[in-house]
């Protein structure tokens, strides 16, 4: 069980039942239990103070009662996990420094002190509106992936950009792409850089209350429409995003068919 954090937060799970690769993705089984049910109970092994799901759908609402899991239901024709979260603080009374960290219903993986970690930034980081995650990079396909989201941050441990493109990009090493000839190891001059070593942002987030709860009004950012990054608004926006260094990448989340089978393998 990961020690509780001294200022409580809210873990919020936005779960909805449209998925073009997998309908009813919250309900599917794994291990005996619907997938946004072990989600939820990893999350309460983080210490939160409190743990609901935010769902669009009355199935959602009643596999979580079984389990006794609260959930509450939310609008369906929200355009985003965010818009959904807003109304979830909205409903649940939540606002100004009230911590709300934001884990996503196909994440049945997810380390519970993770989420106790990126909950933690906005506790000691008050120049923050947003926190959120990532891990050292360890392969040149990451680094190149588009599906695989960078983050450079600045002296402070801020984010200072977030790029589907490999950045940053090293210009004197450019033959060596970061890596050496084994395509694994960091090239030693780059290493130095140990603010700018290559970071793959992780999708978790922590909010102050009174951020998220306005985030959706903001007017979105041309760097996110390019980047299909929503986080990027804020950062468009002038607001301040933490990002906590995990030392691992996190367990795989399920968006395909093939995700589905491998996570049951792990879990089982």
């Amino acid at each position: 069980m990961t020690t509780p954090l001294t200022v409580p937060f809210t873990v919020l799970i936005p779960a909805r039942m449209a998925s073009s690769r997998l309908p009813g993705k919250p309900l599917l089984d794994i291990a005996g239990l619907p997938m946004v049910v072990q989600v939820a109970r990893r999350a309460a092994a983080s210490g939160a103070a409190r743990v609901v799901v935010a769902a669009d759908d009355a199935r959602i609402l009643q596999a979580c009662a079984a389990h006794g899991i609260e959930a509450i239901a939310t609008r369906a024709d929200h355009p985003s996990g965010s818009d959904r979260l807003a109304e979830a603080c909205e409903l649940l009374g939540l606002d100004g420094d009230d911590i709300v960290v934001n884990v996503q219903g196909d994440e049945p993986l997810i380390d519970p002190k993770l989420i106790n970690a990126v909950a933690a930034l906005l506790a000691k980081r008050p120049d923050a509106s947003m926190g959120t995650a990532a891990h050292a990079l360890s392969t040149l396909d990451e680094l190149h992936n588009p599906n695989v989201v960078k983050v450079v941050l600045d002296a402070r441990g801020l984010a200072h950009y977030f790029s589907r493109a490999a950045i940053p990009y090293a210009r004197d090493h450019a033959q060596q792409t970061w890596w050496d000839g084994s395509a694994t190891q960091m090239h030693p001059d780059v290493a130095a850089l140990q603010g700018f070593a290559p970071l793959r942002h992780i999708g978790i987030y922590s909010y102050r209350a009174h951020f998220l709860r306005q985030f959706p009004a903001l007017a979105q950012a041309p760097t996110e429409v390019m980047e299909a990054l929503e986080q990027l608004r804020a950062l468009w926006h002038g607001y301040r995003i933490a990002v906590h260094i995990a030392a691992s990448a996190p367990g795989p989340g399920v968006d395909t068919p093939e995700d589905l089978s491998r996570v049951r393998q792990l879990v089982s």
